[in-house]
């Protein structure tokens, strides 16, 4: 059983940045894929960013986020990391992380991922 936590929301101007963070234990962080996600009110949640289990070397992004965006994975730490930058108001949302051990290394549905994090909310403003 994997445990996520997420941390590094928070409220930030638009055009600024954030890091989002996401501490697993429980498990051996390297054989998971990692997400992240997001769910603005009113909204279902959907898909930012994956990056691949073990070395990370595939990543993929939601067309909205490409190239302001940025995963990232510590094995060391057992941390995924999400490089907010350029911010947009319709990037508010609660985020959250998700780990999924099935063995793909690109994981963009919600339904795949195994563990979820509580959430982390990022307020953007004009």
């Amino acid at each position: 059983q994997v445990q996520l936590v997420e941390s590094g929301g928070g409220l930030v101007q638009a055009g600024g940045s954030l890091r989002l963070s996401c501490a697993a234990s429980g498990g051996t962080f390297s054989n998971y894929a990692m997400g992240w996600f997001r769910q603005a009110p009113g909204k279902e949640r959907e898909f930012v960013a994956t990056i691949s289990r073990s070395g990370g070397v595939h990543t993929y992004y939601a067309v909205s986020v490409k190239g302001r965006f940025t995963i990232s994975r510590d094995n060391a730490k057992s941390t995924v990391y999400l490089q907010m930058n350029s911010l947009k108001q319709e990037d508010t949302a609660v985020y959250y992380c998700a780990a999924d051990d099935a063995g793909w290394p690109i994981v963009t549905a919600t339904r795949d991922y195994d563990y979820w994090g509580q959430g982390t909310q990022v307020t953007v403003s004009s």
